[in-house]
């Protein structure tokens, strides 16, 4: 049934608000992971203060000089580079269970891009952006999670992308513990409208692999199947692939709607296009028909509740939250 969701393992920038230990000893409040908190388990961690730095402190800044990158706290002249490196390996290797990371945007060591580099340290203009030296080492560590900042995570796509494949990959993860070959086929009929959204290539790819006509043990076989289920949810999907899974979501209604129903699907979907609304309104409207018509075949279908129906509330409805400049 919809509704099940195991909690995810997600690692957190502690400064997003779990401790005031940015460098000018502030907090900041982020109303998306307040939201989050009765569904994740969160582990917050702030690099900068488990090299030593304190709180509050002089700020660092990434350089790029004689050909490398080097992590500078830029009054003091100190060289953290290794320090960084040393922590990031250290805690990166020590966990045991994640499934995503939200980091602080733009940060030094935590940020994923949009970090300005500069040339030297004092005033001076940066010369690029890049990573932060922690956000990078989680990216090439765990390159098929979701791992996003709190700002990118403003944007309604982005949000249901990172939430989409978050729950997704803790559901198997939950699976993996009690596995066999049933449980694997009902996992793969459950979600097979989420992967016919992502990506139909990998859904059939997918598909072949649990029909295991090579007779594989059941470990090599799971096996296989996450490393695809990585794949097929690593890109976003396209708005055309979303229409097209509902409407063919829509022909098992054909005859229990009237027209005027059908019509205010399709101009959501519209709305959807053109950036204004995100999918899980149209969704969330399928889904009130799926229980009130009693689609047993779509009733355990994930694509219409891919994640906890309440956070569908941390997606207000104003074109302002849909900034495309997140998106690129």
């Amino acid at each position: 049934m919809m509704g099940d969701f195991p909690k995810p393992h997600v690692v957190v920038s502690k400064c997003l608000g779990f401790a005031h230990c940015r460098y000018n000893g502030l907090v900041i409040s982020d109303d998306f992971i307040k939201k989050l908190h009765p569904f994740v388990n969160f582990d917050p961690i702030c690099p900068e203060v488990e090299i030593g730095l304190g709180v509050p402190r002089n700020p660092i800044r990434v350089v790029y000089t004689k050909g490398k990158k080097k992590l500078i706290q830029s009054i003091t002249n100190k060289d953290v580079t290794e320090n960084m490196n040393s922590f990031a390996k250290k805690f990166l290797d020590s966990l045991k269970e994640v499934n995503g990371f939200i980091l602080k945007n733009r940060s030094p060591s935590c940020g994923i891009k949009d970090v300005r580099v500069y040339p030297r340290i004092g005033k001076v203009a940066s010369i690029s952006k890049g990573t932060g030296f922690f956000g990078d080492a989680v990216l090439r560590e765990f390159p098929y999670l979701p791992i996003e900042d709190e700002g990118r995570l403003r944007n309604h796509r982005i949000k249901e992308h990172f939430l989409t494949r978050l729950f997704t990959f803790s559901k198997f993860r939950e699976l993996k513990k009690f596995i066999s070959m049933k449980k694997l086929v009902q996992f793969h009929a459950d979600n097979k409208f989420l992967l016919m959204l992502y990506n139909q290539k990998l859904l059939r790819l997918l598909g072949n692999i649990v029909a295991n006509p090579e007779s594989k043990t059941v470990d090599n076989v799971v096996k296989e199947y996450e490393l695809n289920l990585h794949y097929a949810f690593s890109k976003a999907p396209r708005y055309t692939s979303s229409n097209n899974v509902l409407m063919h979501a829509l022909g098992y209604f054909k005859k229990d709607l009237s027209s005027k129903e059908k019509n205010f699907l399709l101009e959501s979907l519209k709305k959807y296009v053109a950036g204004r609304i995100p999918l899980c309104v149209s969704t969330s409207l399928m889904r009130s028909w799926i229980i009130r018509f009693g689609q047993e075949y779509l009733i355990n279908q994930t694509f219409f509740e891919p994640y906890p129906e309440e956070l569908i509330k941390c997606f207000p409805l104003s074109d302002a939250d849909m900034e495309r400049d997140y998106w690129e």
